[in-house]
């Protein structure tokens, strides 16, 4: 009775010692949460006017639609380099927020320098993007889709640092608790970029049919939109008008300027290394055939919106890890990059179940018909996404542990890791399996869940290290 009584006695004391120490990993995921669903609604929306210029393409003319899928490629290469050093904002932002909550001109002085990089980086990938039909003759495109290529990628060349410009002043609501303004603004950038298209694109409303060269007016009147609106809301809301960005915008700062640069550099890498590994793996998809390479294309699309969720919560680990490295608070790093990974662990569980039980029905809804070929297409897209379920942890870590380790301001080694996971694993097991051991592109998909499972380990593994 006595030891019974002492056991009782020891758990009841241990209760409020498991609260206190579960409590706040519960209010820390809640945090994660309610940042994260505004930035992943977000990211589908992006998605959605990157969605509206498939269609509109594809209801005009096949060949302007192949036209602007690879020079798309291209554009998306110079967006990448050129968003490096706005994706350091986040941190930066963080940093000088956790050690003063009230660092406004610290933080007008760090966006001020973000803002510097596009005016610095913008001219030369602009010129690059000119080179765009040249540039894709030499990668052995079809002369006639590479010319309407360059034409595209021109006119999106004009838009390209706005296009940042917007993804800078998102970058700096988030990391200020403000997430839903480019949410509204993203929302009406849909309207206006479906409008510029319907109207352009087939010459609706007395406007000339332009087709493809109306589709990139149209995108790239969408971002000076995007732009221009955020600059608007952020001057409206309250809460981010107090900080004034810009204010003696003219002032350098070289100090910050270096290291929105540096740390921007090496995440601009990191983007690209996995971005790449996917897009070179298409052209290896080609090798199969049309039907594997269209089913390859609907497994990566559904798998892409599915990334978003994992997306949006790196997103917001980053500004929480910030937030407390920046405090000095090495208990609020640990606790909101677990509870980050524990969100993401969850949503991708629930995808995962999703896409292996409908991998069938959610083929089919990318193919109208039902022909023979139709259905070779949908079977091979359903064992593709059968293993995308199966990668949907591990692609959900990778993003969380990379953006929690931005979060600490560390960007050369995470760069360092991707580009191990995903060139010196990834890559050669999608061709090792793919070629010699005839397994196709399903091979290809087993080595792509290969190269993010060893993103995963290393990257979480990081974080743990750094984070004691």
């Amino acid at each position: 009775m006595t030891q019974s009584s002492d056991a009782a006695t020891l758990d009841a004391a241990a209760q409020p010692a498991r609260r206190a120490l579960f409590s706040p990993f519960a209010a820390e995921a809640l945090q994660i949460v309610r940042l994260a669903g505004p930035l992943t609604i977000t990211q589908l929306a992006q998605m959605a006017v990157l969605t509206t210029d498939v269609i509109m393409l594809g209801r005009f003319d096949k060949s302007a639609l192949a036209s602007a899928a690879i020079g798309n490629v291209i554009f998306y290469f110079a967006w990448l380099i050129g968003m490096g050093p706005v994706s350091a904002l986040s941190p930066m932002i963080a940093h000088a927020l956790g050690a003063r909550p009230r660092a406004r001109v610290e933080v007008r002085r760090i966006v001020r320098m973000g803002l510097w990089s596009i005016l610095l980086s913008a001219p030369p990938l602009m010129l690059l993007l000119q080179a765009a039909a040249p540039i894709l003759v030499f990668l052995r495109q079809d002369p006639a889709l590479a010319a309407g290529a360059g034409r595209f990628v021109g006119l999106l060349a004009l838009g390209l640092p706005l296009s940042i410009a917007y993804q800078a002043l998102r970058n700096v609501s988030t990391a200020l608790g403000r997430p839903t303004a480019a949410l509204w603004v993203m929302a009406a950038t849909i309207g206006f970029n479906f409008l510029g298209d319907y109207t352009l694109i087939f010459g609706h409303f007395g406007a000339p049919r332009l087709g493809l060269v109306g589709a990139g007016l149209a995108t790239s009147a969408s971002f000076a939109f995007s732009a221009l609106a955020m600059a608007v809301v952020m001057g409206l809301d309250p809460v981010l008008r107090r900080y004034r960005i810009l204010r003696r915008f003219l002032r350098p700062d070289w100090r910050r300027l270096g290291e929105a640069v540096r740390l921007g550099s090496a995440i601009g890498v990191t983007m690209i290394f996995e971005a790449m590994l996917f897009n070179s793996m298409t052209l290896v998809m080609g090798a199969f055939g049309t039907a594997a390479l269209a089913a390859h294309q609907i497994a990566l699309n559904v798998a892409s919106i599915t990334f978003m969720g994992p997306l949006g919560v790196g997103m917001a680990a980053t500004v929480r890890v910030g937030l407390a490295a920046g405090a000095g608070d090495g208990r609020g790093v640990r606790r909101a990059g677990f509870a980050a990974m524990a969100v993401s662990s969850g949503l991708a569980g629930v995808c995962g179940v999703a896409m292996a039980l409908f991998a069938p029905e959610l083929a089919g809804l990318y193919v109208t018909t039902r022909t023979p070929a139709d259905l070779k297409v949908i079977a091979l897209a359903s064992r593709y996404l059968k293993v995308a379920a199966a990668f949907q942890l591990f692609d959900a870590l990778q993003v969380v542990g990379a953006m929690s380790l931005r979060g600490l301001k560390d960007a050369r080694g995470p760069m360092v890791l991707a580009g191990a996971s995903y060139w010196i694993a990834g890559a050669p097991t999608c061709i090792i399996l793919a070629f010699v051991f005839h397994l196709g592109g399903l091979g290809v998909w087993i080595g792509l869940a290969f190269g993010l499972a060893v993103a995963a380990l290393s990257m979480g593994l990081r974080f743990w290290r750094l984070a004691r």
